[in-house]
């Protein structure tokens, strides 16, 4: 079973009944500060912490009075963007006593399809992760249609695990895990504290959403159990109402574990290799040596291009005599790689008119 307190990455999925008071429309002020608690003492340790969160509706709703019913489209979205504000506030004002910096991140399932968009949301969630910054997602409530929806936070932040690379991922729910049957309904359902493999027998057991705030059932945590574990992240389901939920799981309060085969590493590189380059970087000795110590590949280092491809596209990786040595994503398009090959770094800005990325090819975006 996986320890939490040894991830090097986490995820973590708050949903709206945890955070907002379902009759008063009002923040769970004392919850949310002990949830800080939480994660400043895994950030002491080390860790990278992602929070995905819901709540932008369930608070905008009680401020603009929508009352308890159902919401159309244009009343949940304004709801959304009057609640979004109030909820970035609560979580920087619970943070900022330990120290720490929060950002806001609004997502649509349309930023994950998109591969522009996707490196983009990626890159920027590294940069403020390595300045120690804890990112608040939510998926954009504000503008997302049925089409562009994720439609639970539970799916989100498993792709959100995904995107960061991050090697455990809590949900953090009404229920202590996986049961096999509803437990609400049958006294004889039985707790399953680890799932190593979602079969068709596991599916079978998943209920339905459990509160009126709630989106997801247990039928979308084990789709995002799927994606995560698939990616080399293991995650887990966890009662999440008591104080400190985080300490709670760390020090063995009930939950299902779901776990994976592979860290995420690993599970990445994978996924590139399987991929169809769509072009070709040649290189030089010395780019061919700073790879072999683990380093990205820079501009400089590129003696040619060939192909046509758009940034975030596989490309083939060759050494000075054409050997292939494996494959990574392009941070540039074809167009672009053949500008600034053979320059430095700094010089790429002149070069294109435009600010770029160091790398040509990032190590983490490497199977070599």
């Amino acid at each position: 079973m996986p320890e939490l307190t040894a991830a090097r990455r986490l995820v973590v999925k708050i949903g709206s009944a945890l955070l907002v008071d379902r009759h008063t429309g009002a923040l769970k002020a004392e919850w949310l500060r002990a949830l800080a608690e939480d994660v400043a003492g895994l950030k002491a340790r080390g860790m990278d912490v992602i929070l995905v969160s819901s709540g932008s509706i369930a608070l905008g709703r009680g401020v603009l009075a929508l009352g308890q019913g159902a919401l159309s489209l244009d009343e949940a979205q304004a709801a959304a963007a009057v609640g979004q504000i109030r909820l970035a506030r609560a979580y920087e004002e619970v943070f900022a006593p330990h120290g720490i910096v929060t950002a806001q991140i609004l997502l649509t399932l349309d930023d994950s399809a998109d591969r522009r968009r996707y490196l983009n949301t990626r890159a920027t969630m590294a940069a403020l992760l390595g300045r120690g910054v804890v990112p608040i997602v939510n998926e954009n409530d504000t503008i997302a249609t049925d089409e562009i929806r994720y439609g639970d936070n539970d799916r989100l932040a498993a792709n959100v695990a995904v995107m960061a690379g991050a090697d455990i991922c809590v949900l953090l729910s009404d229920i202590d895990g996986l049961y096999t049957a509803n437990p609400r309904e049958d006294a004889g359902a039985r707790h399953l504290p680890v799932v190593e493999a979602i079969t068709p027998e596991i599916e079978a057991m998943a209920g339905d959403a459990g509160t009126g705030l709630s989106k997801g059932g247990m039928k979308t945590k084990l789709m995002a159990a799927r994606t995560a574990t698939a990616a080399g992240c293991a995650m887990a389901i966890s009662e999440g109402s008591v104080l400190r939920p985080l300490t709670a799981l760390a020090t063995g309060a009930r939950a299902t574990w779901f776990t994976a085969t592979l860290d995420p590493q690993t599970a990445r590189k994978r996924w590139i290799s399987a991929m169809k380059p769509k072009g070709t970087l040649r290189l030089d000795a010395g780019a061919v040596a700073a790879m072999g110590k683990g380093k990205s590949l820079l501009p400089a280092g590129v003696t040619a291009v060939t192909g046509s491809f758009e940034r975030g596209d596989p490309v083939a990786l060759e050494g000075p005599d054409g050997a292939r040595l494996g494959l990574g994503l392009s941070r540039y398009t074809a167009a672009e790689a053949r500008a600034i090959a053979g320059h430095r770094s700094d010089e790429i800005a002149a070069i294109l008119g435009y600010p770029g990325r160091a790398a040509l090819v990032h190590r983490d975006d490497m199977a070599v």
